[in-house]
């Protein structure tokens, strides 16, 4: 793995495995190695092909399984979008994020109110690391798609409507 959230990643998921007495399989790493390789979203299946065109093939069920510990470890976080669930490797912390939820696009948002709230704010018997806060809406580009789509779809309707009437 590259940068330095890859070996962080790597680090968390090493020390839950031995705190928790679970095997460190191969597996495991080469997921977690894969994940972090993927620039942006994610499904199962390209998360399966990657690793198949890697001669490394690996059972479904052992890909939902090791990132649904990976979310609880919050190595990796899940978004619910129009085309279904994408998974996304946590690169760093104190981030602010909208997601378009029709088109999936993503773009950083450089709110330094929020990251000054948050990182000025006292957590009782709590260590705060990092934060990552997701925008979820829709972008103006996906926005005026639908509103096309509408004008269309109600001048269409004013159409039959009037030959109906005749």
């Amino acid at each position: 793995m590259k940068n330095n959230s890859d070996d962080v990643a790597r680090q968390i998921l090493t020390n839950y495995l031995l705190q928790n007495n679970c095997r460190k399989t191969p597996e495991r790493f080469a997921i977690l190695e894969t994940v972090y390789k993927f620039k942006s979203y994610f499904s199962i299946q390209d998360l399966s092909d990657k690793l198949a065109s890697k001669h490394f093939p690996i059972s479904r069920a052992t890909l939902y399984n090791t990132l649904k510990l990976f979310i609880k470890l919050k190595i990796v976080v899940y978004h619910h979008l129009d085309e279904g669930i994408r998974y996304e490797a946590c690169h760093t912390n104190n981030r602010c994020i909208r997601i378009c939820t029709i088109c999936g696009k993503e773009q950083a948002l450089d709110v330094p109110e929020i990251v000054k709230a948050i990182e000025g704010t006292h957590f009782k018997r709590f260590h705060y690391e990092g934060f990552t806060l997701f925008v979820y809406g829709v972008c103006s580009t996906c926005l005026a798609i639908q509103t096309r789509q509408k004008k269309k779809q109600n001048a269409k309707n004013k159409v039959e409507t009037t030959y109906k009437k005749k």
